[in-house]
């Protein structure tokens, strides 16, 4: 089983979420909830959300097939935050000059399944 969630424009920069995302690569599904309710940055707000968003995916696909459903057996198979469009905006500076400021966003995608989808551990030996 596998399933999948997005969310799209968020309002974060790529390089900010993939700090976030890179810690919770091929965790278990609930374990990186856990994780990312307590960590600091700001990024881990809307990727928790993406997780949690996969979960309720995944149990709604088992409930439509009939199938048995466990949210520990669930892994985060795939993982990634892609840049989005970015905004762009002026701010005044001095002398009448105009400075722009980009404001990014990014395409968080999560892809949660049974361990046997699951990549291997990097460094665990």
């Amino acid at each position: 089983m596998e399933a999948k969630a997005q969310a799209k424009y968020v309002r974060c920069t790529p390089m900010k979420a993939r700090r976030v995302v890179d810690v919770v690569r091929g965790k278990r599904a609930v374990d990186a909830v856990g994780v990312l309710r307590f960590a600091p940055q700001a990024a881990a707000v809307p990727v928790r959300k993406v997780i949690e968003s996969a979960i309720a995916n995944a149990r709604y696909q088992a409930e439509r097939d009939g199938e048995r459903f466990d949210e520990n057996d669930l892994f985060i198979t795939e993982v990634y935050a892609d840049e989005g469009p970015t905004l762009k905006r002026f701010r005044p500076r001095a002398q009448g000059r105009a400075a722009r400021i980009l404001k990014r966003t990014s395409h968080i995608t999560v892809v949660v399944g049974d361990r046997a989808d699951a990549p291997k551990q990097e460094g665990a030996r």
